[in-house]
Formats: structure tokens, sequence, C-alpha cells
């Protein structure tokens, strides 16, 4: 690990938990069950969000070699929509398919994960 990757892991923590909270928090927040019907964890959103991104951040500095942010957001809005649309049909394989909440959730995903790697990319180029 180096210094690269661990400061594009951070600061892609961080953008894609406050994308998280903006998107299912604020402007979609009938996406999930409310608050007061299940157990919310932050400590683990945030943990699943910095494995997520450390996978962003091992194919950038490793495989890839993005070093700005509109690479890193291409890549991150081609990734993020392939494991959102993935994710998805996983989630609805055991309920009934509500397509509006599918095609919102896909929206939100991928939007986030596109800033998400535009910001690991610029944080990796910044830190080279």
């Amino acid at each position: 690990m180096n210094k690269s990757f661990l400061l594009s892991a951070l600061t892609g923590t961080i953008t894609y938990f406050l994308l998280g909270w903006l998107f299912y928090g604020i402007l979609f927040p009938d996406l999930y069950l409310p608050y007061e019907q299940c157990q919310t964890s932050l400590v683990f959103i945030f943990l699943g969000g910095l494995f997520y991104v450390s996978i962003f951040s091992l194919v950038y500095t490793r495989w890839a070699t993005i070093s700005t942010f509109g690479t890193g957001a291409l890549t991150g809005l081609v990734l993020g929509f392939l494991y959102s649309v993935s994710m998805n049909f996983y989630m609805f394989s055991s309920k009934t398919l509500d397509i509006e909440h599918f095609i919102t959730d896909v929206f939100a995903a991928t939007i986030s994960a596109a800033v998400m790697g535009g910001v690991a990319g610029l944080t990796i180029g910044k830190s080279s």
C-alpha cells in the first residue's frame, strides 16, 4: 500500500459517505425502510464505503494509472453502474421488483461512484 492508495481511499470514502447521506437520507429517503423500522449503524455504513472505495483505489493506483478527476469519474461511472445494476438485481431477487426504486437506486449509486471515483483519481494525481 502506498500513500496515494491510502489518501484516495480516505478521501473517496468521505465523499461516498456524504453522497450516500445526500442521496439516501435527503433526496430519496423512501428508497429503503424508514429509520424507525430498521437498525442503522453509521459505523458499518462508513466501513462498507471504505472497502468499496478501496477497490476503486486499488484499481486506480495499480492497474489503471488514473490520476485525474475526469478519468476517475468516467471509470467510477462505468464501474458504479455495473456494480449497482448487479446489486439491485440481487436485492430485488427476493422481493417484488419496483422499477422506479430500481432505476432511482441505480442512478444514485452510479452518480455517487462517479463523483467518488473522480475525487479518488484527483487525490491520486495530487499525491503522486
